[in-house]
């Protein structure tokens, strides 16, 4: 099921999610988001950005080049960030029409529940690594905005109108 996009400023979107529970209503969710994203022509959506404050994003970084290989991620925690950054554009679902410059670790490990509950831990790289980031800032409740500085915000606020 499509459900529609929180936008920002909704307060939502600047909440902390709270733990998931490994069940029948997560597992609903995470194919709601999935549906979500790809009506979206999005690569990353996470629960908040539904209204929905629970630890759990989905995420396909290839699929608009390759075919689908959705991915599913409940209570994702990042282990360890390499010290190598990066400054790169992000767009949002949440604040259509800005895209803008975030700096970034360029790899990280991330362990996370898998929908049968067992535990999984992989190294990112790529814009897999940078989109899990952008998706546990919605979490997190940051948003792109938030990385900006003052001068850069004002600008992206502009094109929001």
């Amino acid at each position: 099921m499509i459900r529609p996009i929180v936008r920002w400023p909704n307060p939502v979107l600047t909440q902390v999610a709270t733990k998931a529970c490994v069940d029948d209503a997560t597992l609903t969710l995470a194919r709601d988001m999935l549906d979500t994203m790809y009506h979206a022509n999005g690569r990353g959506l996470a629960a908040p950005q539904i209204g929905v404050l629970t630890r759990v994003f989905v995420m396909d970084a290839a699929w608009k080049t390759t075919d689908p290989a959705p991915e599913v991620f409940i209570n994702p925690e990042i282990l360890w960030r390499a010290p190598q950054m990066g400054l790169g554009p992000e767009g949002c679902l949440s604040i259509p029409g800005v895209v803008a410059d975030v700096m970034r670790h360029s790899s990280l490990i991330l362990q996370w529940q898998m929908t049968d509950g067992s535990t999984q831990a992989e190294k990112l790289t790529g814009f897999r690594a940078i989109c899990a980031q952008h998706e546990i800032d919605h979490l997190n409740g940051i948003v792109t905005l938030d990385h900006l500085s003052p001068d850069a915000r004002t600008a992206a606020l502009v094109v929001l109108g």
